[in-house]
């Protein structure tokens, strides 16, 4: 369309009508993407299995004080929320230090299994094999050798968050485009430039999905610890309530991590998003 015939047309469509027409392609595209259904069918599943939930614990058909109704764990949440931002603070410490230390254990390991094949074939066994033993039967040795203290429960984190992110970033590094790896070596690339300037940023999508899994990890290993021995942390209240049967605060502690876990994995989600930009146009 010519320009002139196109500005004609744009100033016989009077204001309102323009805002009409851009609000229904709005609306289109909002469907078309699916956009809707990303968020509804969520939240109705969410809706679904509290009213399911409710009506169980009201009606009786479940003991109230075996299963608690979502308002009873709603109220225990509301009335103990300072005793569980204290020692929800506790139980984050754990997790960050040894999310932080895993993932840079990870990172080193997959590195050199990756540089060199010797150390992959004598490593990669053993790693598989450090997640093979079950970690409810891991931590109380730990507590046993190094205390009640945080040490015992960063070790343990550090143990269920190195795995993830080596397998996935080896893979990810071994998955590196050939072709574009040989064009740089013919023209005299070292092994260095070829892991920063290939490998590591065709990994970086492993890498992230490997990270949404170490901190929900990261956050179960530090309570697991903390059942078997500590002073404070969510843990440790979890076992005190359970001990005194006080179940709808139980359930305030399940609902608490599972909130703190998806709060975490949602700033990776935008960690992702600023460090790898061209996923979005794409």
């Amino acid at each position: 369309m010519c320009l002139p015939l196109k500005r004609k047309l744009q100033n016989t469509t009077s204001k309102p009508e323009r805002k009409r027409i851009q609000g229904s392609r709005g609306q289109e595209q909002f469907f078309r993407k699916g956009y809707a259904g990303e968020k509804v069918w969520p939240v109705l599943t969410i809706i679904i299995i509290l009213g399911i939930w409710q009506t169980a614990s009201s009606t009786g058909m479940v003991p109230r004080f075996m299963l608690p109704s979502p308002i009873d764990v709603a109220k225990a949440f509301i009335t103990d929320f300072p005793l569980l931002m204290s020692n929800a603070k506790v139980t984050l410490l754990e997790a960050f230090i040894g999310l932080g230390m895993g993932v840079a254990v990870g990172f080193l390991m997959a590195v050199l299994m990756d540089r060199f094949e010797k150390m992959y074939q004598a490593f990669y066994p053993l790693i598989v094999l450090t997640q093979t033993v079950p970690t409810v039967a891991i931590a109380p040795l730990l507590v046993l050798w190094f205390g009640y203290e945080m040490l015992p429960k960063v070790i343990l984190i550090v143990i269920v968050t190195f795995f993830p992110v080596t397998v996935s970033l080896l893979d990810g590094f071994k998955s590196a485009d050939r072709d574009t790896v040989n064009l740089l070596r013919s023209m005299g690339a070292s092994k260095v430039q070829i892991f920063w300037f290939v490998k590591f940023p065709g990994s970086l999508g492993q890498f992230f999905a490997s990270l949404r899994i170490s901190v929900s990890y990261a956050v179960v290993g530090a309570v697991i610890a903390e059942w078997l021995g500590g002073f404070s942390g969510l843990g440790v209240y979890m076992t005190r309530v359970k001990k005194a049967f006080s179940f709808d605060k139980m359930f305030a502690v399940i609902f608490l991590i599972s909130v703190i876990s998806l709060l975490l994995m949602g700033a990776v989600n935008l960690l992702q998003k600023k460090c790898m930009p061209w996923e979005e146009r794409e």
